[in-house]
């Protein structure tokens, strides 16, 4: 367990819009920050992070909260996950409680935390192996070497290396307590049915760690060195509850930063052209992991950047895998260029081969936009023959027929009419019938789906209570101004100070009001413990709390969706905002919640009369809550 010093001093140290800022690329908007919902595809930013608040706010799902929220919410941690994680990025070491746990905690250590475990322990013996074993220094590292890969860069990817013995990592884990189930789920082991022991499923192999987002280890990839066996080159872990392949860039862990530092994400095929590209200086750089690249890994890149080179091999396999990729990435609207290496080369080699600036500047003046690309490959297969040019135009207006914003479409077939000297109707017509293959393609083929219809939705409201969003405005009132001190004037008109929260705790005790919404019940529960601890508990110290539905409802209240334009330069007199007006606000809404209350008892009373048999008593009390209203009427000038 981790102690509340610890918890303590990570929440003072985090800021949220770092934390935030390796998952979301953020703009300046006035006094917050937005970008892009990791939670959704959205086209127009709604994902909110206050700064000087520490918060968040995803407009588009209605999730909010804090630093530690977000973690929990976009990696799927738990709590503890989420501290260990954040103190691992600010260096702040982890102070345990040394009290034996319970047996409810035991219970909830998971499978998922036990996956996540037995692969940091896994990653930390592959490591051990290639520096401080015989057999590992003799081959692992030296294969590494071999590759020209420093000593920096094989550390930097905690590339290891899995000794000969068939079982040496299994026994080394149950050893260490872990069970043969945990082995069996992580895919490190493999226990064949009416064998006695398990074996490894990477022995005899250097060890490429697969991280995920926030960097953890969730898997691995293998590559064999001998090469008269007769096996797979590469082998990389099953799909786990941690590891979905489909879900997972290589080296997206140690190249968002880069990335989100040159608005450009460079995609090639291997791990070996990840690292390599990464020991030149050319950080910004991923592998689909010798996968297909599929729509999950696109929206990881989009978090960071919109700009896409795809680097790959000179080879036919390479030139089809680029034309299917280019079409996923068009449909995320992603800005693409396509670069193929000279034959014989790929970005690990051509990497080793020249100096840093030379490869950069190669990829930069050599990518074409993918236009460019699939002329020059489809016509060079097409030669002379009038039919294969025409389906290698009408192969490039399919891919035009992904994009899905209409502006960038017509922009695309403009340079296919220039490029082709082709009349732009005859290429929007083409387009409109690839338009239709595209929305009749089966969602099973590679998520290439058109675009999601509008649905028609009816105009009809529901019923509001005046009442529950009165009682919404009065705790929202403390959530944000609740410290702030209002003058106010007793019935003999003497001055005198109290706190908005005080104020607004007074107005609830009154007339025996029931809280209506059971979260604000909560909130108020909680304000009135700050009482009496002397504390005024406003909307930062529930942001704070661990509580999803409380933190949520601060990141509501404290973010909002707008930000107050600057009316002076445009000599126009300025507009007071709510806090100015705040003292005014408070007590208005007050008097309004007053006279729903009264409403409401009237209401409750009349459905009384027909089964009361002292009706005179229940008729005086309608009377009097009525002159009452009447009165509240009066004060807030309205006619009846």
């Amino acid at each position: 367990m981790i102690t509340q010093a610890t918890i303590d001093k990570i929440f003072s140290t985090i800021r949220v819009e770092e934390i935030v800022g390796e998952y979301v690329q953020l703009k300046r908007a006035g006094a917050n920050l937005k970008g892009l919902s990791p939670f959704r595809d959205e086209k127009t930013a709604s994902f909110v992070v206050s700064p000087s608040k520490q918060i968040w706010k995803d407009f588009s799902t209605g999730k909010g909260g804090n630093a530690i929220s977000f973690l929990m919410e976009v990696e799927g941690y738990t709590y503890p996950e989420a501290l260990r994680h954040a103190a691992k990025k600010y260096g702040i070491e982890i102070e345990e409680d040394k009290r034996e746990l319970t047996e409810e905690e035991k219970k909830s250590q998971t499978d998922k935390e036990l996956l996540y475990k037995i692969h940091d322990v896994a990653n930390d013996y592959f490591q051990h192996v290639i520096w401080e074993t015989e057999e590992g220094v003799n081959i692992g590292l030296s294969y590494f070497k071999e590759r020209e890969l420093s000593e920096a860069t094989i550390r930097k990817f905690h590339l290891g290396f899995s000794p000969e013995q068939k079982n040496a990592f299994t026994q080394f884990a149950l050893d260490k307590g872990y069970s043969k189930e945990i082995l069996e789920k992580s895919g490190l082991s493999i226990f064949p049915e009416n064998a006695t022991n398990g074996i490894d499923r990477f022995r005899e192999r250097v060890i490429f760690p697969i991280l995920n987002y926030s960097g953890r280890v969730v898997g691995f990839g293998a590559r064999i060195l001998k090469s008269n066996v007769k096996t797979a080159k590469y082998l990389n872990s099953p799909e786990t509850e941690i590891y979905h392949k489909s879900n997972i860039l290589y080296g997206l862990s140690q190249s968002k930063q880069a990335i989100a530092k040159e608005n450009l994400c460079l995609l090639v095929e291997g791990y070996m052209d990840v690292v390599s590209l990464h020991q030149a200086g050319i950080e910004h750089t991923v592998a689909s992991s010798g996968t297909a690249l599929t729509t999950e890994q696109i929206k990881l890149i989009k978090r960071l950047t919109e700009n896409v080179t795809i680097l790959f091999d000179g080879d036919t396999a390479g030139i089809k895998a680029s034309f299917r990729s280019i079409d996923l990435l068009l449909q995320q609207g992603m800005n693409i260029r396509v670069l193929l290496f000279p034959d014989g080369h790929d970005p690990d080699s051509f990497s080793k081969l020249h100096p840093k600036e030379f490869v950069e500047n190669f990829i930069k003046t050599e990518a074409k936009d993918f236009i460019d690309f699939k002329a020059e490959v489809l016509l060079k297969e097409a030669q002379n023959d009038p039919i294969k040019k025409a389906e290698a135009i009408r192969d490039i207006v399919k891919s035009v027929a992904f994009v899905s914003n209409p502006l960038k479409q017509e922009v695309y077939l403009q340079e296919v009419s220039a490029k082709f000297g082709l009349s732009q109707q005859s290429l929007f017509n083409e387009l409109g019938l690839q338009n239709q293959v595209v929305q009749q393609q089966p969602k099973a083929q590679g998520n290439l789906q058109a675009q999601p219809k509008l649905e028609i939705v009816s105009d009809s409201l529901p019923s509001v209570n005046p009442l529950l969003i009165l009682e919404e405005k009065l705790v929202e009132l403390m959530l944000k101004y609740g410290d702030n001190i209002v003058t106010r004037k007793d019935a003999e008109n003497k001055e005198y100070k109290v706190s908005v929260i005080e104020e607004i705790l007074q107005h609830f005790s009154e007339d025996n009001y029931e809280i209506q919404n059971p979260l604000n019940k909560k909130i108020i529960t909680e304000i009135q413990l700050g009482i009496e601890q002397n504390s005024l508990r406003t909307g930062d110290f529930f942001a704070t709390l661990m509580d999803e539905e409380l933190s949520t409802k601060a990141a509501d209240v404290l973010i909002d969706d707008y930000h107050i334009s600057d009316w002076s330069k445009h000599n126009i007199p300025h507009f007071p905002n709510e806090y100015e007006v705040m003292p005014k606000i408070v007590t208005d809404v007050m008097i309004r919640h007053k006279r729903e209350y009264i409403l409401q008892l009237i209401e409750d009373l009349k459905t009384q009369l027909t089964t009361a048999e002292q009706k005179e008593e229940i008729y005086m009390k309608i009377i009097n809550l009525t002159h009452l209203k009447n009165k509240i009427d009066q004060n807030m000038y309205r006619i009846i």
